[in-house]
């Protein structure tokens, strides 16, 4: 995923977190907002310490990464999303995890 793309700054988080909407299912939870900036789309990825030490939530922030990477032509322009990982997505394979995450960005309706 390309730098530009990614969501890094604090006050960007707090921003969609305040004023944004969120959509969940069991393994991924999503948090989007409209922005005139976003040039295609804007992502941020959190795991947190519950799901596990320091490799396993790099590696499920670049899988999360990757599956977005694929999808970037789908996502609907001018949106911030931040996907959070919750624990039971630790044990799913790639593909499990590109229908979830597929399956909760359409219940968003952030997929064209």
């Amino acid at each position: 995923m390309r730098r530009s793309l990614r969501l890094r700054n604090r006050e960007d988080f707090n921003r969609i977190y305040r004023g944004g909407k969120s959509f969940a299912n069991s393994q991924f939870v999503v948090y989007w907002s409209r922005q005139r900036i976003a040039d295609p789309f804007r992502l941020g990825v959190s795991a947190s310490k519950k799901i596990g030490n320091a490799v396993m939530r790099n590696r499920m922030r670049r899988m999360v990464k990757e599956i977005v990477r694929h999808l970037e032509d789908r996502v609907q322009p001018h949106t911030d999303l931040i996907l959070i990982v919750r624990k039971p997505a630790t044990t799913m394979s790639l593909k499990e995890m590109e229908k979830s995450v597929i399956h909760v960005l359409k219940k968003a309706g952030l997929l064209k």
